[in-house]
């Protein structure tokens, strides 16, 4: 792999999120100071978590919860996992960019991670695909929350996923899983829920889905949407960090919060829903 000593160019910040520094970090200040968690609740280590992607005036509330079960619990590499809503050839795609940039600062590349993510997919005949200066929001915008929630220097793993098939986002699970054990991480699937429904229906297919990452059930994720049951625009992200965090010995899900896009606009009549979860391992 090569990488470039560049960091991303942000495509968003001052659209999806205020570019602004001091007022993006109080902002996201706001967010995880009105999550309620109960610690005592969670009740184990989390080893992951799941965070919506719209931009923060509509999903930030809800991210907040999940960022909140580790803001004092800070990690040296953030593996998130997203989906990829702009065509790139290949299933599993990262950055050739040595850092992300937000109005917050930059987010360095963890390479060596990376490149041995790489190697054990190569060993399974598997492909890591990098591009340059991408469009994609959904795995940025989980950025300003970690900076904030940890206030400490952290390193990224990013990666798209485009693959649905489970037998290869299981293999990818694995290849993630060697590549990042011997490191301090957090896992985070970037996911919005149902897209555009009237309220009471995107009520009824996100608790469906939120029921299935609950009983921590990645192939019935990837199976909701098949069966007309249920949709996430990141699925796939959601069951390779399900399969991952298995690995890693976690062995529940909480739900921590939802909402959908009418809590911001006051419409119901075509909503997004909103989902945040945390990955837990006992202790």
């Amino acid at each position: 792999m090569e990488f470039r000593p560049d960091a991303r160019p942000s495509p968003i910040a001052g659209t999806w999120y205020t570019g602004e520094p001091h007022a993006l970090s109080a902002q996201v200040d706001a967010y995880l100071a009105q999550a309620k968690i109960n610690h005592a609740e969670i009740g184990g280590k989390v080893i992951g978590i799941v965070s919506p992607h719209a931009g923060h005036r509509y999903s930030g509330k809800t991210a907040g919860y999940a960022y909140r079960t580790v803001q004092q619990d800070a990690r040296a590499l953030a593996v998130i996992l997203s989906p990829l809503h702009h065509y790139y050839a290949g299933d599993f795609v990262t950055t050739a960019h040595s850092a992300y940039r937000t109005p917050l600062g930059d987010v360095p590349t963890a390479v060596d991670n990376l490149q041995k993510l790489e190697g054990f997919l190569a060993d399974a005949g598997l492909e890591l695909i990098q591009v340059s200066a991408d469009e994609e929001h959904s795995l940025e915008i989980q950025l300003p929350f970690l900076q904030r929630a940890w206030e400490t220097e952290f390193r990224l793993l990013p990666v798209m996923v485009r693959c649905h098939d489970a037998e290869t986002l299981q293999t990818f699970a694995r290849a993630l899983f060697e590549s990042i054990q011997d490191d301090n991480f957090l896992l985070v699937a970037s996911t919005d829920l149902s897209h555009f429904y009237p309220q009471e229906t995107a009520e009824q297919l996100d608790a469906e889905m939120l029921r299935r990452i609950q009983s921590f059930d990645p192939q019935g994720v990837l199976n909701a949407e098949s069966e007309g049951r249920a949709s996430a625009c990141g699925a796939v992200a959601v069951a390779a960090c399900l399969w991952t965090a298995k690995l890693a010995g976690a062995d529940r899900v909480q739900i921590l919060h939802y909402s959908t896009s009418a809590n911001s606009t006051g419409d119901t009549s075509s909503v997004v829903g909103y989902g945040a979860a945390a990955i837990i391992a006992a202790e």
